[in-house]
């Protein structure tokens, strides 16, 4: 039973620990603080900082910041943007662990205080729970999780809980006795300054350790109580971790995200109608950009629905960029005017795209090629060799690629805004030329197999003879190089 105190606490005060190195998470982290990675276009650190503001009401944030420091400092500021207080502790010794990095704050703050970890993730949670604490005798507060997958408790912490208060913690445990996995979210009294001083280091990792310091509590005091949180919840410590939370973010706002077709295209009459039929019940905005046409193609589209941009452009991905640049959708959806791909292939796109950047169709999977499509023999190969060229020169990135040509791809607009201002190719050199700055960017691109079928409308104005298509492997070879070699 909790017990209930005349005096109300009042939590005015929020701390923040983000000084760690991230190493699990290298090389990603030896370029950005792991609490600066993002999921839906706000980091895990901004996402905190609102959780506290809008959920508990805080005015005033402490953030320990110790590795990219300045970097973390250059993004929030003073916290005016988000409408709130920040100030910064600097931590010297980053390699001291979580304990003794909010014991910085001992002479800083001198009331209750929540503390959320900075590389984790909420989402739909209840921590606006925290403040029916207010009128409670306790000394620390513990956010827990219930959850039947034990491989998440032992990277955690597990709980023990007894007549709802907690009497143990322990950290990454080997044998999991029950479902109660312990979260970065915590309420203190500044009495667990004096049980920082008082906690011996850990033998294991000869430092102090904050579920050491809590337990110790747990031995002298009662008022150790958990907080059982609602929604998603995610510790972020590597990259597989942050793709996976991604996911999962992106899984449950699906819904409420908007999908973009972009079309180039240049006197596409015979196509474009079939194409728009095909494509514009499973998008939210059917974008054709004209390259001033000469035929009916603009008249068309807009017949069928589409918005149609006309503007004189230098070629296919100028086109692509101008179309990115003013389409109103969070998923942009690339592909050709000429009916050489299905929108049977669109949700396969769609899905890939909750789990990475960008996805990429390859149309080297022969029995995806429909016959009479643009891809002989050796034009295929060609496209394999390119692309493996594309994979050894960034092979430090681990890329896997087939295709570096097909025009059939989509990407988040975030992602797109995040390399646009590198993106210099005018024509069909844009399509490698994305996939390289994707990869630039430590951004993740997946590649799957699609359908490639026969265009409507004459010879590809890229690859549709040799000269065509000597002349654009040379343009894609050539950015290429200059991008790897900084030429």
């Amino acid at each position: 039973m909790i017990k209930k105190t005349p005096d109300k606490h009042t939590f005015e005060v929020g701390l923040i620990p983000a000084a760690g190195e991230g190493i699990r998470a290298y090389p990603s982290t030896s370029m950005t603080s792991k609490t600066l990675f993002e999921v839906g276009e706000r980091s895990l650190l901004q996402r905190n900082i609102e959780l506290m503001r809008d959920k508990l009401g805080l005015q005033k944030i402490y953030i320990i910041v110790g590795h990219f420091a300045s970097l973390i400092k250059d993004k929030l500021g003073n916290g005016a943007n988000l409408g709130i207080d920040i100030e910064y502790i600097q931590c010297r010794d980053i390699s001291a662990g979580l304990a003794m990095g909010i014991y910085l704050a001992k002479d800083i703050i001198k009331s209750d205080f929540v503390v959320i970890l900075g590389d984790e993730l909420y989402l739909n949670s209840n921590h606006e729970d925290l403040l029916s604490f207010s009128d409670a005798d306790f000394n620390a507060v513990c956010g827990v999780k219930v959850t039947g997958n034990i491989a998440l408790i032992k990277k955690n912490y597990s709980v023990q809980i007894e007549s709802d208060s907690i009497v143990s913690l322990i950290e990454k445990p080997v044998l999991v006795e029950n479902n109660f996995m312990g979260c970065g979210t915590y309420l203190f009294t500044p009495k667990i300054f004096k049980y920082i001083e008082n906690t011996s280091p850990s033998s294991v990792t000869n430092r102090v350790e904050l579920t050491d310091v809590i337990n110790n509590m747990t031995k002298k005091e009662s008022g150790v109580y958990p907080l059982f949180l609602k929604g998603r919840y995610s510790n972020i410590n590597t990259i597989e971790d942050l793709n996976s939370t991604t996911y999962i973010y992106r899984s449950e706002m699906y819904k409420d995200y908007k999908t973009s077709l972009i079309i180039p295209a240049y006197n596409e009459e015979a196509s474009i109608g079939y194409v728009i039929d095909e494509f514009i019940n499973s998008v939210d905005e059917v974008l054709v950009v004209d390259n001033c046409s000469v035929d009916k193609t603009a008249s068309i589209a807009e017949s069928k629905g589409a918005r149609v941009l006309t503007k004189r452009l230098k070629g296919y991905g100028d086109a692509l960029k101008y179309g990115m640049d003013n389409a109103s959708g969070d998923i942009f959806i690339l592909t050709e005017a000429d009916a050489s791909f299905s929108v049977g292939d669109l949700p396969k796109i769609v899905e890939y795209l909750k789990d990475s950047d960008m996805v990429i169709g390859t149309r080297t999977t022969r029995q995806m090629v429909e016959q009479g499509a643009n891809m002989g023999t050796v034009l295929r190969w060609g496209n394999v060799f390119a692309a493996k060229l594309v994979e050894l020169l960034w092979i430090y990135l681990e890329p896997r690629f087939t295709d570096v040509v097909c025009t059939y791809r989509g990407i988040w607009k975030d992602a797109y805004l995040n390399i646009r201002d590198q993106l210099i190719g005018t024509g069909p050199e844009f399509s490698p030329e994305m996939m390289v700055e994707i990869l630039r960017a430590r951004q993740k691109v997946i590649e799957i197999p699609v359908t490639y079928r026969a265009r409507i409308g004459g010879l590809s104005k890229h690859s549709g003879d040799l000269y065509g298509i000597c002349k654009t492997a040379f343009k894609m070879a050539l950015i290429v190089l200059r991008k790897r070699f900084n030429i």
